[in-house]
C-alpha cells in the first residue's frame, strides 16, 4: 500500500542521539563533568520565532532574566525550598540581577533543590511535581526562550503540547481528520512516569548538538541534577528524569520526545502527540496490534522509556480517553463527534458535588458564584464538544439545579418553613403542605417535588446559575459559524 506522506517541519539533522546522521558521524564527547562538547556542522542556520537568526549564548541569557521574572511573577507559583516568594524576590530585583547575571556568566551559579510536592492524578493515584526556587524558576524561563527558537521550527507538525499556537484542541481536529479519512483505530501509547524517566545523557547530547555554548550545557545538566526535596524533609538526588513544575522542563520532554516523532513519520504513521500522550491512528486492529509492539521495542530499546501496558491499548477511538475526550465516526454520516470521555464525565459529577455540599454554610448566591467560576473554566476547554454531548450537559443542568435546591431547603431548616416559602414562590398552600409533610421525606427527596415546582429554574437563573447546556450551545453555534468552510467542520 502507498502512503502519502504530510507536510511537516524541515528535517532536522540527524535522526537519534545515539547515531546522528549527516555530519559529523562520530559520537560526542563527554567531558568529565558529563557534559557533551559541542558538535560543530554545517546544518544550516535556524531561525527565531522574529525570523531573526537564532543563537543560544549565555549572554542571550542574562539579557532576558528581568522579562523571565515577569512571566514567572505572572504564574504566581508557590514558593520553592527556600520559601522566597516572588513578591520577595521582586522587592530586591534591581540588587539580585547583576549578581545572578555575573554567577551565570563565571559559571559559578548553581541551582538551588527542588521541592517535591504530590497532587492526586485523574485517573487515580498521585503526580510528582518539582517546584524549583523563584530565582531558579527565572533562570529556567531565560533558558527557555533563549533555546525555544532552535528547536521549535523544527518540531514535527503534529506535537501539539506546550509550543505556541498549539493546544489540546488543535490535537483534537487533527485526529478528527485521521478518523474522516478512514483510519478507526487508535494505537493508545502512554509512557509510564515519562518524566522520572527521561535519560539525561540522551537528552544532553541532544542538546549538544545545536547549542554552542558550553556553558549553557553545564547550567541545564546542573539544573537536571538538583536534589529534590520530600514532604517529609529528606534530600534525594536525582540521576534521571525530568522534573515537572519547572518553566524548562516542557521544552526538554519535547525534545526528546521528537525523536519519537520523527520515527512514526519515517514509518509513515498518522500520529497525534500532545506531551506524553500519543496516538497512532491505523485503519484495523490488525495493523494497531503491530504497531504497538513495534513502538513498544523503539520506546524501551531506543529512548530508554517505558510503556505502560496496564494503560496502552489499541482501540476504537471512542473507547479511550484522549486529551478529555473521546472521538467517535458516524457510520452513514461519516462525520466525526467529539464526545466526553468516560474519566471527563466522571470528573465533572464529582467536582460538583464537591462544589455543592449538604451543609453549605454561606448564601445561595455565594455557592453559585463557585459553582459559575468552574463551569466557565469547564466550558472553555470542553466547548469543542459536539452535539451528541448537549444531553449530557442538560442532564448535568439538572443535577446542579437539584443539589442547589437541596442547600436551599437545608436552610430553611424547618418544614413549616420550606412549605411556607414554597407557598411564597408561587405554590398552592395545600399542594406544598401535603408535599412536604406527606411522609419522611429527606431533604434530597424534596429536592426533586415539591422542590422542582417551587424553586423553577428561573429562581436559579434569577441568582446568576450558569446554564451549561445553553451556554454550550452559544459558544458551539458561534464556532461553528467562524469554522465554516473548514475542512474538519465538526471538529
Amino acid at each position: 500500500m502507498t502512503v502519502t506522506k504530510r507536510m511537516r517541519h524541515p528535517e532536522l539533522p540527524f535522526r537519534t542521539a545515539a547515531k546522528p546522521e549527516g555530519k559529523p558521524t562520530g559520537p560526542a564527547v563527554i567531558t568529565d563533568e558529563g557534559v557533551p562538547e559541542p558538535v560543530r556542522s554545517a546544518e544550516p542556520k535556524l531561525k527565531d520565532m522574529e525570523g531573526r537568526g537564532a543563537s543560544a549564548g549565555m549572554e542571550e541569557v542574562v539579557e532576558r532574566l528581568e522579562l523571565a521574572f515577569q512571566r514567572v511573577a505572572s504564574n504566581k507559583g508557590a514558593p520553592g525550598p527556600d520559601r522566597q516568594t516572588i513578591e520577595e524576590v521582586r522587592s530586591h530585583l534591581p540588587e539580585l540581577l547583576p549578581k545572578l547575571s555575573e554567577a551565570l556568566l563565571k559559571e559559578t551559579y548553581r541551582p538551588g533543590d527542588i521541592r517535591r510536592v504530590w497532587i492526586p492524578k485523574a485517573g487515580g493515584g498521585e503526580r510528582g511535581l518539582g517546584i524549583p526556587n523563584v530565582v531558579d524558576r527565572m533562570v529556567q524561563e531565560a533558558v527557555r526562550q533563549v533555546l525555544e527558537p532552535l528547536y521549535e521550527p523544527t518540531f514535527h507538525a503534529s506535537s501539539h503540547g506546550f509550543r505556541p499556537g498549539r493546544s489540546c484542541h488543535t490535537a483534537i481536529e487533527e485526529a478528527c481528520g485521521y478518523l474522516e479519512e478512514g483510519y478507526e483505530w487508535v494505537v493508545d501509547m502512554d509512557l509510564e512516569k515519562f518524566f522520572d524517566r527521561v535519560n539525561h545523557q540522551r537528552l544532553m547530547a541532544r542538546l549538544a548538538q545545536r547549542v554552542k555554548d558550553r556553558r549553557i550545557l553545564v547550567l541545564v545538566g546542573r539544573m537536571l541534577k538538583a536534589n529534590v526535596v520530600m514532604p517529609n524533609g529528606v534530600k534525594v538526588s536525582t540521576e534521571e528524569g525530568v522534573p515537572q513544575g519547572g518553566p524548562l522542563s516542557p521544552l526538554l520532554s519535547n525534545i526528546v520526545l521528537d525523536e519519537l516523532d520523527t520515527e512514526l513519520e519515517k514509518r509513515g504513521h498518522r500520529f497525534v502527540r500532545y506531551a506524553d500522550d500519543c496516538n497512532v491512528y491505523v485503519r484495523s486492529e490488525r495493523a494497531g496490534q503491530r504497531v504497538m509492539a513495534s513502538l513498544k521495542s523503539f520506546i524501551e530499546k531506543r529512548l530508554r522509556l517505558k510503556v505502560n501496558e496496564k494503560k496502552s491499548a489499541v482501540a476504537r477511538p471512542e473507547e479511550r480517553h484522549f486529551l478529555g475526550f473521546s472521538l467517535r465516526r458516524e457510520a452513514l454520516e461519516g462525520e466525526v463527534e467529539v464526545l466526553l470521555s468516560k474519566r471527563s464525565d466522571e470528573r465533572l459529577a464529582r467536582k460538583l458535588v464537591e462544589l455543592t455540599p449538604r451543609n453549605w454554610g454561606g448564601s445561595l448566591r455565594a455557592c453559585i458564584a463557585q459553582v459559575n467560576v468552574y463551569l466557565r473554566g469547564w466550558l472553555g476547554f470542553f466547548r469543542i464538544c459536539t452535539g451528541a454531548t448537549e444531553s449530557r450537559l442538560k442532564t448535568a443542568d439538572a443535577h446542579i439545579r437539584r443539589r442547589l435546591r437541596a442547600i436551599q431547603m437545608k436552610q430553611w431548616r424547618r418544614k413549616r418553613t420550606i412549605a411556607s416559602r414554597l407557598v411564597h414562590l408561587g405554590m398552592g398552600r395545600t399542594t406544598a403542605r401535603q408535599s412536604v409533610y406527606a411522609g419522611h421525606k429527606s431533604l434530597w427527596s424534596l429536592s426533586l417535588y415539591p422542590g422542582n415546582v417551587g424553586l423553577r429554574n428561573a429562581y436559579f437563573d434569577e441568582r446568576g446559575l450558569l446554564p451549561l447546556a445553553d451556554t454550550w450551545y452559544t459558544l458551539n453555534e458561534e464556532r461553528l459559524l467562524a469554522s465554516t468552510g473548514a475542512s474538519h467542520g465538526t471538529c
